[in-house]
């Protein structure tokens, strides 16, 4: 028999007892889908989470002090008052030729800010003029502050999204309005863009202020709690030893000690989502194709259960001439045939379901 008259009997088989060749593709149907479906939102939760870290600045590194731990925390602070102020122009005039970009000093608290009669608790970063450079971000309204208010300790702030919504729901213009940041009041000199989630939250929920005015006036401290610095492109890893090297220099560190600060980049949060990401959808896939393989053991099943059933029908085939092989053939392209278009039906159901869109860029 040629493979055209196996495939004819195959399809006669099948469509005689429709509702049997239903139920037994159904375990295929629910395998393939679960499958693709899985691996689907693995894949799309991997992109997020790049696309998100890669929207805090591609390029950014985050040193704080700190010599273990958890260096990839929600920007872990450390207790120690390593980090001098004076080490950001240092970093800039020594490694601006060779791996940084810029570079600034940070500082992070959080306050209840006060508008009228609205009150909302946000963090207040006090941060330099280099921000939005480090971050990728920009000002959808006003102004950023500037040099001269850093050094000044002028009481401008700069609000995110969220905040803004927050305390001038009623769509003002927070521009050159006064709010009150804890006790000590603060005028709006601008609004960032937003900047939407991030790897640790909501990245608008923020007010940016000069971190001398942040540091001494609110934290009344006189030492910086970290600094943000960006390098130049695809000198991530040269950027980190550099400064690492300069930092130690400077902090007249043993060889043999270990670094009292931690350097961060994002290639490293990039790096540790991707292999968790990859474990997830390894796991997704894994428990869905049990259901893959509970669907072929039902095509087997029911085959077996059709052989049974269908002995007059193979009787006289073998008495008209058809040989073992021949009825081995017909059953086996008919089991084909069932797992085939449970599979069609699979992924058809898989690309319409959240899994299959999450295959998409």
């Amino acid at each position: 028999m040629s493979p055209t008259e196996f495939l004819k009997l195959a399809l006669f088989a099948i469509t005689r007892n429709k509702m049997r060749a239903f139920l037994t593709m159904l375990g295929i149907i629910v395998g393939v889908g679960a499958v693709i479906a899985m691996i689907g939102i693995g894949e799309g939760s991997k992109r997020a989470s790049i696309a998100l870290i890669q929207n805090m600045g591609s390029n950014m590194l985050t040193i704080f002090p700190g010599s273990g731990g958890n260096r990839f925390g929600p920007m872990a602070m450390g207790s120690a008052d390593i980090l001098l102020e004076s080490d950001v122009p240092l970093i800039k005039q020594e490694l601006a030729h060779s791996s940084v970009v810029t570079a600034t000093q940070q500082v992070q608290t959080t306050r209840p800010i006060i508008y009228q009669g609205y009150n909302y608790v946000t963090q207040i970063q006090g941060t330099g003029p280099e921000f939005l450079e480090i971050r990728g971000w920009d000002v959808e309204s006003g102004r950023f502050f500037t040099d001269a208010e850093v050094r000044g300790m002028a009481k401008v702030c700069v609000l995110g999204q969220t905040v803004k919504d927050n305390l001038f729901p009623n769509g003002d213009d927070p521009v050159g309005q006064t709010v009150r940041v804890g006790a000590l009041p603060f005028m709006v000199v601008g609004v960032l863009e937003k900047k939407g989630a991030g790897m640790w939250g909501d990245q608008d929920d923020l007010i940016v202020a000069p971190y001398t005015s942040v540091m001494r006036k609110i934290m009344g401290r006189d030492k910086i709690q970290r600094i943000m610095a960006s390098a130049q492109e695809g000198k991530a890893e040269l950027a980190e030893s550099e400064i690492t090297a300069l930092l130690r220099q400077r902090m007249k560190v043993a060889p043999k000690d270990d670094n009292p600060f931690m350097i961060r980049k994002q290639d490293d949060i990039v790096q540790m989502q991707t292999q968790q990401a990859g474990i997830l959808t390894a796991l997704l896939a894994v428990a869905a194709s049990i259901s893959l393989v509970v669907g072929g053991i039902g095509i087997s099943n029911i085959m077996l259960v059709s052989v049974t059933e269908r002995t007059r029908e193979i009787g006289v085939r073998r008495a008209l001439g058809a040989t073992q092989r021949n009825i081995l053939w017909q059953f086996l392209v008919e089991a084909v045939v069932l797992a085939f278009f449970g599979g069609i039906i699979g992924v058809a159901f898989a690309d319409t379901s959240d899994g299959g869109f999450a295959l998409r860029p």
